[in-house]
C-alpha cells in the first residue's frame, strides 16, 4: 500500500468511529433520561473510573495507556454533557492550576465555574452553584494546603475523587529576550519554585507577588516590559508566549487535588482509597492504638498528617489519614468501626478512585 492507500484506510477508520461516538451518545442520552427519571446524579465517579481502566488495560498498542486515558476522557466528557451539563468549581481566575487540573479531570464539555477562594469552591458546591468542586490538597514542595483541610473537616461534601498534576512553571511575556523585562509577577508560591532560575537569570530585575500564576499571565497580556511565571494553559487563555519553559528549580514539583461533590462514590473495582480525620485523647499510645485496626487489617497508609483543630476546644489536634480500600467493603469498614470507638471523633472524608 503506498500513502494514498493508507490515508485512504485512515478516512474509513474515521467513519466507522465516528458511527460508533454517535452510537454512544446516543446511549448517554438515554441514560441521562433514566437517571433524571430515577433522580440518580449524573457524575458517577467509580463508574468513570473503571471504564478509564478498563480501556487502558486492554489496549494493546501501538496507542500508550496515558494516550488512551486521555481519548477517552473527552469521549466521556462529551457523552456525560450530553446526559446533564455538569458544573465544576474550581479556584479562579482561568489559568490557575486548579483550572488545569480540573479541565485535564472533566474535559472541555464541562462547564466551569470560577470560584474566588478555595472556601468558595466548597460553599459553592455546598450550595449548589456547582455540582463539582476541584480543590489542591497538597504540594510535594510546599506540604498541605491548610485551608482545604480545615474545610474537609467542616464541611458535609464528600471526597469522590483525586489527581495529581505536575505543576510546570514557564516564563510568560511579550518581550522580545529578558533584557527588555523589567517586572516579574506570580503568586508567592511560584516566585518561590523558580527563586533560583530567577537569581540565575534575572538577577535585578523587581519580583512583584500576585494572587494567583493567572492573574500574573493577565497582567503580562497588557505589558511587554511584564513577564509572568504561570502556566502554559494561562498563557494559551491569556494569549501571552512562553518565553522560556520549565524554569521552576525543582522538577518533581507535583500538586494532588480532590474532587468534591454531594454524593458517596461507590466501589471502583479497581484501587481505591480512604480519606478520613479524627480527634484523639491526649495520652500516651492513643494513637497507636488507635491505628492498630487498620495494621490488623493489612490496610496500608498513604498519608498521615497532624492539623491544630479550629472547632473543639477540647481537642488540640485532628489527624487527616489516607489508606488503601473502599470503605464499603468488610475489612475497610471494620477497621474504620473500631477506629471509631477509639476516637474522640471520627469521620470519614470520602472513599474513591485512587489516581
Amino acid at each position: 500500500m503506498d500513502l494514498g492507500d493508507w490515508r485512504s484506510r485512515i478516512s474509513e477508520l474515521d467513519n466507522q468511529i465516528l458511527a460508533l461516538l454517535n452510537q454512544r451518545a446516543e446511549a448517554a442520552l438515554q441514560i441521562g433520561d433514566l437517571k433524571r427519571r430515577q433522580d440518580a446524579p449524573s457524575y458517577v465517579p467509580e463508574r468513570e473510573a473503571a471504564i478509564l481502566n478498563r480501556l487502558a488495560e486492554a489496549s494493546r498498542g501501538p496507542l500508550p495507556a496515558q494516550a488512551v486515558i486521555a481519548v477517552w476522557r473527552e469521549i466521556v466528557s462529551a457523552c456525560r454533557a450530553l446526559e446533564s451539563p455538569l458544573t465544576v468549581a474550581y479556584l479562579a481566575p482561568q489559568g490557575t492550576f486548579t483550572h488545569q487540573a480540573a479541565r485535564e479531570r472533566f474535559g472541555e464539555s464541562a462547564a466551569y465555574h470560577g470560584s474566588r477562594t478555595i472556601a468558595d469552591v466548597f460553599e459553592d458546591v455546598e450550595r449548589g452553584r456547582a455540582q463539582i468542586g476541584v480543590v489542591p490538597v497538597e504540594n510535594s514542595i510546599d506540604g498541605a494546603v491548610n485551608v482545604t483541610l480545615d474545610r474537609l473537616v467542616e464541611t458535609e461534601l464528600q471526597i469522590g475523587g483525586e489527581l495529581t498534576l505536575e505543576i510546570a512553571q514557564h516564563l510568560l511575556s511579550r518581550a522580545r529576550g529578558l533584557g527588555e523585562i523589567k517586572r516579574v509577577l506570580s503568586h508567592p508560591q511560584g516566585l518561590g519554585q523558580c527563586r533560583g532560575w530567577l537569581a540565575a537569570n534575572l538577577p535585578d530585575v523587581p519580583v512583584e507577588e500576585t494572587t494567583s500564576t493567572a492573574a500574573a499571565a493577565e497582567l503580562a497580556a497588557t505589558d511587554a516590559t511584564v513577564a509572568a511565571i504561570a502556566s502554559d494553559l494561562a498563557g494559551r487563555l491569556y494569549n501571552v508566549p512562553v518565553l522560556r519553559p520549565h524554569i521552576e528549580d525543582n522538577r518533581q514539583n507535583t500538586t494532588r487535588f480532590l474532587v468534591l461533590g454531594r454524593q458517596p462514590a461507590g466501589p471502583s473495582g479497581s484501587r481505591d482509597k480512604t480519606s478520613i480525620v479524627f480527634a484523639m485523647p491526649n495520652t500516651p499510645g492513643a494513637l497507636y492504638r488507635i491505628l492498630e485496626p487498620l495494621a490488623r487489617e493489612g490496610l496500608n497508609l498513604t498519608k498521615i498528617e497532624s492539623r491544630p483543630a479550629r472547632r473543639a476546644p477540647t481537642w488540640d489536634f485532628v489527624m487527616f489519614v489516607d489508606l488503601e480500600g473502599h470503605r464499603e467493603t468488610p475489612i475497610v469498614a471494620n477497621a474504620l468501626n473500631e477506629m471509631a470507638q477509639r476516637t474522640l471523633f471520627l469521620k470519614v472524608l470520602g472513599s474513591y478512585p485512587a489516581a
